[in-house]
Parts: structure tokens; sequence; C-alpha cells
């Protein structure tokens, strides 16, 4: 499996929306985009992941950015997720695992018998869709939020 890294070619994405609309790459032309990617909804970590992401969300305005959080959950599930956290940002689903492949961050191992769920990453592309920021973390870890605004700080 190959991660994306720092000046790749952001791959272009299809996800269902809370709403059942599609969220698209494309949606995001013109923006610079931070894609957080998370294992599974109403965890620990993941809801801590995508509520530091809401707060820093005024930041990222000024920073030209917007926020997309991305898991393998159906679309209801984030809905409720997203509304239980009170999350300002859309939430995307990758049910069918495509995006997290494409993204190299498709977890295959076995983790208490389950697989096939996005690891915890983060990836910011710039207004162009190139990748300029890429982690993977080790799954009990948050992404760097200060190297993410500093990413979008240079671009």
């Amino acid at each position: 499996m190959i991660v994306l890294k720092q000046g790749d070619k952001a791959p272009g994405f299809k996800l269902v929306g809370t709403d059942l609309e599609p969220i698209t790459l494309s949606n995001y032309k013109g923006k610079n985009l931070i894609l957080h990617f998370f294992p599974l909804a109403f965890t620990s970590v993941c809801t801590e992941q995508l509520c530091t992401a809401n707060g820093e969300d005024n930041d990222y305005a000024s920073l030209n950015a917007e926020v997309v959080g991305v898991s393998v959950d159906s679309p209801f599930v984030l809905d409720k997720f997203s509304k239980e956290n009170n999350l300002n940002f859309p939430l995307g689903s990758d049910f069918n695992r495509k995006v997290s492949a494409d993204y190299g961050v498709l977890f295959d191992g076995d983790f208490a018998g389950m697989t096939g769920f996005s690891m915890r990453s983060a990836f910011v592309v710039d207004d162009k869709g190139v990748i300029r920021y890429a982690e993977v973390t080790d799954g009990k870890s948050l992404p760097s939020f200060e190297n993410i605004k500093e990413t979008l700080a240079q671009l």
C-alpha cells in the first residue's frame, strides 16, 4: 500500500455526505482542503480528532481552507455523530472504502478482529489539487494540528 505524500496530485474522490449528497474534491476548487480520515465514529480518539478540527475552524477559514472528515461509517452514523458533537464541517462516508484505498490509508491489518477502516490521518490539499501535507498516525495519536496550520500559512 502506498500512502500519498507531499507533492503528489490528490486523487479525485466522491464521498456520500450526511445529507446523502456527494462530497467531491472538485467541490473545493480554489480552496485549500484538509481531509481528516478517522477510523470510526463515536470512539474517543476519533471524537477528539474531529472536535479539535472543529475548534480550529476559525483559523482555517482565515487560511482559505475547509475541512472534510472521512470514515467508512455509513452516512447515517456520521450524521448522528456530527450532530452530537456540533461539527460545523461535512463528514463524508467512504463506505465502499475507495477513497481510503486511493489515499493509501485503508487499514488492512487486524485490530481486535476488525479490518477495512480508515487509518487516522490528515492531508492538506492546496487550491490546485496538490497534496502539501500528509500524515498517518499510529492510530492512538492525533494528527499535528500545528503542522497543518503551518502548512496552510505557507500556501
